[in-house]
């Protein structure tokens, strides 16, 4: 019996060791989905509740597999859903391939049913977007959508008309230039040496400075090794943007932990007094982070030249792989033998941590939500695959998660898009049976796709979730006092009792609202034999403060407070208490 173009692509999917795929399924793909029906001992099909948390999945894969990711949806609306997902991927550099169905090839274009050019709709997100138009197309595009997505770490995308799926492969002729078997499943990994002399312009450039700082991100995940002997050599801390979190343990002495917003002091005052700054694998966005431009000079490393001096105006670019490059560049190091800038951000670093040690412990009512995360933190195993949410839980995540040993951690980097982190934990523990997999997010980004626990259920999926639950929009809320000026609005929440949903779509279901019941619960949580919720009730008045507060933001929240933000003495109370903690 003469095989599909479904069963073609199927094939060739597990011909590139493809051996799992997150969707929805539907009338448009009915074709693909009898190819992976027959084929459902080489290649596992993973059904999502919502397109879009199809791809967040495939993206979390791709995160931490290192592999590719691969999601599934149907024609036109399946198609739409998938596309805040595949930016995900886009905007974190990581290689996913979207598959979906199109309505009937001789009837594009004729506002037939669900009759959406998802060709055309994903030229922005997809490096790589090809309809397949028959049997003889499909190696050729599968092939080169694979090898676009790993080589460029991004989207590729294939759309196939639901009747062509369906099409024999002797139903139409090859013709005479399509070679059969010309295309190769095979793809080779770039990575580049910088030449000698620009190595050597580095390395004279770091061994001139006299206070070095590293800022380490995603792009060094695979060199551990490499980054901390850098930062012995210079006598340098290492500053990480959230995506780079696993890049060297945080109970390192060279570590400061993170930047930005949701970073520590001490790194902010790192990068704001380096006199030389090493740019290892980071395309971190928020520039006012960075040291003023002029104050110090800058070597940058990174697998692509276009984000060389994005951020910084670097006087070094090394193109390629972080730890491919610093085994070449080590060489050429000199030890420093002044560590006063090192030890002078690991005594703040010593004041931090215990700042947030008080923070976490705190006893009163309404419970913090640093305390959840704090008492999480001690419970996680060294191998654990955390995923945090966008928004205020960001903060808790970054701040109280300490990575260790072979732990992995990511959220949604430079899209920030809420909704990502059940999803990741899909993928994680899709990719990682018998690790913990634990997903801290809030009520707001929980609820957008919250069908996802009966996915959980469904997989026997034991991932574990932490919902920071204060019935607000925290983040939003913040931003609008913080960064503008203006009282919140438009952020409430209908509580929702997420123990007892959880319970009825059949995973354990806890609930924390006390500071003292949280270490004890938490633990029963980890320990349940399957999927898991726990809701964490927490004061909505407890601000995720920047490390370090600029003047420009104390204005905006007393303008804030004083054109009549509602709950204003209670959050007045609140950073008065806080305050008050860190120096008692």
């Amino acid at each position: 019996m003469a095989k599909t173009v479904a069963d073609l692509l199927v094939e060739r999917l597990i011909a590139w060791k493809v051996n799992t795929i997150f969707g929805f399924p539907g009338d448009g793909i009915n074709g693909i989905f009898e190819a992976l029906r027959t084929r459902q001992d080489k290649i596992r099909f993973i059904q999502v509740r919502h397109e879009e948390a199809a791809a967040f999945a495939a993206c979390g894969y791709a995160k931490y597999t290192g592999r590719l990711g691969v999601c599934l949806a149907t024609s036109g609306p399946g198609g739409i859903h998938l596309l805040n997902g595949l930016y995900d991927a886009k905007c974190d550099g990581q290689p996913v391939l979207a598959i979906t169905g199109h309505t009937f090839h001789d009837l594009i274009g004729t506002n037939y049913q669900q009759d959406v050019d998802l060709d055309k709709l994903y030229i922005d997100v997809a490096a790589y977007n090809q309809r397949i138009m028959g049997a003889a197309h499909v190696e050729s595009v599968v092939d080169l959508a694979i090898k676009t997505a790993l080589g460029r770490r991004t989207v590729s995308h294939i759309t196939i008309p639901k009747d062509i799926q369906e099409w024999k492969a002797s139903d139409a002729k090859r013709s005479e230039a399509n070679v059969a078997d010309h295309s190769a499943d095979f793809y080779a990994a770039a990575h580049p040496i910088p030449p000698h002399a620009t190595l050597a312009r580095a390395a004279d450039l770091i061994n001139a400075g006299s206070k070095v700082a590293i800022l380490a991100g995603r792009g060094a995940l695979g060199a551990r090794a490499a980054v901390l002997r850098l930062a012995e050599l210079v006598g340098g801390p290492i500053v990480k943007p959230l995506l780079g979190k696993g890049v060297v343990p945080d109970d390192s002495p060279y570590t400061t932990g993170g930047i930005g917003l949701l970073g520590t002091a001490p790194s902010q005052d790192a990068l704001a007094e380096c006199d030389t700054l090493i740019i290892a694998g980071s395309g971190f966005p928020y520039m006012e982070f960075y040291p003023e431009p002029g104050n110090a000079r800058a070597v940058q490393i990174d697998v692509d030249s276009s984000r060389i001096g994005l951020r910084y105006p670097v006087e070094v670019g090394l193109v390629g792989d972080c730890r491919t490059v610093l085994g070449a560049l080590l060489p050429l190091i000199q030890q420093k033998s002044d560590r006063s800038f090192l030890e002078s951000a690991q005594e703040r670093m010593t004041d931090w941590r215990k700042v947030m040690t008080v923070r976490g412990t705190v006893t009163e009512m309404p419970m913090k939500p640093q305390v959840p995360a704090y008492e999480l933190n001690k419970l996680l195993d060294r191998d654990a695959i955390v995923s945090a949410d966008s928004g205020t839980i960001a903060t808790w995540a970054a701040r109280y998660i300490d990575m260790r040993d072979e732990m992995q951690f990511s959220l949604s980097g430079s899209l920030a898009t809420m909704a990502n982190g059940l999803p990741y934990s899909i993928g994680a523990a899709v990719a990682y049976p018998g690790r913990q997999v634990v997903c801290i997010v809030g009520d707001g980004g929980f609820t957008m796709l919250m069908g996802e626990v009966a996915t959980l259920v469904k997989y026997k999926l034991p991932v574990k979730v932490l919902i920071i639950k204060n019935n607000v929009l925290g983040e939003i809320k913040w931003e609008q006092m913080v960064l503008d000026g203006n009282p919140e609005f438009g952020v409430e929440l209908q509580p929702i009792d997420f123990a007892a949903y959880a319970r009825a779509c059949g995973a354990g279901g806890y609930m924390i609202d006390k500071p003292g019941d949280a270490a004890a619960i938490l633990a029963e949580a980890l320990a349940h034999p399957g999927p898991a919720v726990i809701e964490a009730v927490v004061d909505p008045n407890e601000p995720p403060m920047p490390g370090k507060i600029s003047t420009k933001q104390a204005v905006h929240f007393m303008e804030a407070l004083v054109r009549g933000e509602r709950d204003r003495w209670e959050i007045l109370k609140t950073v008065l208490k806080d305050k008050v903690r860190e120096v008692v």
